[in-house]
């Protein structure tokens, strides 16, 4: 039978522990309320371009949402992916270059229907 080791914590590691996982979680809530701020922002201004007010209008909507889809795909991939932790390079190496082919793909898209 196998023997079994236990490792014990200090109370340093653990106080160390504890800090690391409260400032993470801080700013998974950090996080997920600038998300939720992007979201509200993005629905009011298409509500505003449905009810046509003044300024608001297809051509200033699209890419900002374009935009704050862009940031929110960044974010949520750092943060709530773990990207930010250590440990996780080979899953950052796919991660980056899916999305280096994704856009290789739309880049070619476009040039090939509007070129």
């Amino acid at each position: 039978m196998a023997d079994i080791q236990i490792y014990k914590k200090s109370p340093v590691e653990y106080e160390l522990e504890k800090r690391r996982a409260k400032k993470s979680m801080q700013a998974q809530i950090i996080m997920f309320s600038l998300m939720i701020f992007l979201t509200l922002v993005s629905f009011t201004m298409v509500v505003a371009f449905n009810a046509d007010i003044l300024g608001f209008s297809k051509y200033f909507v699209i890419p900002i949402l374009l935009l704050f889809a862009a940031v929110q795909v960044g974010l949520q991939l750092y943060y709530f992916m773990h990207m930010n932790e250590k440990g996780h390079g080979f899953a950052k190496l796919f991660m980056y270059t899916g999305m280096l082919l994704a856009f290789s793909m739309l880049l070619g898209y476009i040039v090939i229907t509007w070129w």
